[in-house]
């Protein structure tokens, strides 16, 4: 495995010592899985993300994680492709914009799933990779993880933030030198309609699922 932030290193907060790591994609996760192996923590990759649509592209996501965590001999917890539910969920929201209701509702959902196997399987503290994303915003995503562990007594929402010290960047080369399948919108089918929709305006092709990786 190549490091390329060997002076780096981080602790949990709390003096915690097991950490559940909420995964969207290994784009956004191949720093942090990195970053906290080169810490010595002791961490899973919880993958539960009912929102991705079509199937193919939430497949294609799901085995890149498994890929690189295999790679980097991490416990991968593989949560079911739960769509009704969240088709369900987010009824009466579909032309909510980017970063709205919508988005608030799915980041619930999953967090609270996550919480809700961290408490069953002894973990006091979980995080996510969610924020890495510029395009996310990253108060949403935290008051969304604090409030989902909020039901548990002795838990914590770690809302360490990525982003900084390198980490965007770092993340985008780790996908290179992986060659990971990089996805070309946020994962839900109004995501996918409302890129594709710009895609259009601007003279640009609509989105092919499975046919853009880091290069």
């Amino acid at each position: 495995m190549l490091i390329i932030f060997k002076k780096k290193s981080i602790i949990l907060p709390k003096g915690y010592k097991k950490l559940l790591l909420h995964s969207c994609c290994s784009p956004c996760a191949c720093y942090a899985m990195e970053l906290l192996q080169n810490s010595n923590i002791n961490f899973s990759i919880f993958f539960y993300n009912p929102n991705v649509h079509p199937k193919k592209e939430y497949i294609l996501r799901k085995n890149e994680n498994i890929r690189f965590a295999k790679k980097l001999n991490i416990p991968f917890i593989d949560v079911d492709y739960d769509k009704n539910n969240w088709f369900n969920r987010i009824k009466g929201l579909e032309f909510e914009p980017e970063r709205g209701k919508r988005c608030t509702l799915c980041f619930d959902m999953r967090f609270e799933r996550t919480a809700l196997y961290a408490y069953e399987n002894n973990f006091s503290i979980i995080t996510s990779v969610l924020g890495i994303s510029r395009w996310k915003d990253l108060d949403q995503i935290n008051k969304s993880g604090l409030k989902a562990v909020s039901r548990y007594s002795n838990m914590i929402y770690w809302t360490f933030n990525w982003r900084k010290k390198g980490g965007s960047l770092n993340m985008i080369t780790i996908s290179k030198r992986e060659k990971f399948y990089q996805q070309q919108y946020c994962g839900c089918v109004y995501s996918l309609r409302d890129t594709n929709k710009h895609r259009i305006k601007n003279n640009r092709n609509k989105i092919q699922i499975g046919k853009n990786y880091y290069q």
